[in-house]
Order: structure tokens, then C-alpha cells, then sequence
């Protein structure tokens, strides 16, 4: 089998609770209408105030997932 080939999405997942809640929620949101994720990278953590206290987290990140057809496509490029 060849090497993995992948893809990333820039998602922002929210949490009320925490950071951790956060990428939680953005990882359980994407794999609803993606497949196969393989991992994820933090780029910018941030939050809402609201009456001078933390209302809630904001992650920015990407994420990544390994795209499907890589067994015909090494089968096509050794045939060539």
C-alpha cells in the first residue's frame, strides 16, 4: 500500500467549558460529513467576554483526513 495522501480543512470549533470542549466539538462536527480524520493542528486560540468574564472559547485549526482512492491511484501509476 502507498503512503497516505492528505487533505486539511480550517474549521473553528466553540466551547463554553473550555479549549479542550472546543477542539472536541470541531473534531465531532467535522467527522459527521467527513471520513477518514487523521489529525488535527491548533492555530489560534481565542475567547468571548461578556460582563467582564470568559463566555467562551474559540479554536482556529486544521484538520486533517486521508482522501480515499489511493490504492487505484498507485495502481494506475504503476501501470504507466
Amino acid at each position: 500500500m502507498s503512503a497516505p495522501v492528505y487533505k486539511k480543512v480550517t474549521v473553528v470549533g466553540t466551547s463554553r467549558q473550555s479549549i479542550e470542549g472546543a477542539i472536541q466539538s470541531a473534531v465531532h462536527t467535522a467527522g459527521k460529513s467527513l471520513r477518514h480524520l487523521s489529525w488535527f493542528e491548533v492555530r489560534e486560540i481565542r475567547g468571548h467576554i461578556a460582563d467582564g468574564k470568559v463566555d467562551s472559547y474559540q479554536v482556529e485549526m486544521a484538520i486533517g483526513f486521508s482522501l480515499e482512492g489511493q490504492e487505484e491511484a498507485l495502481n494506475i501509476m504503476t501501470a504507466l
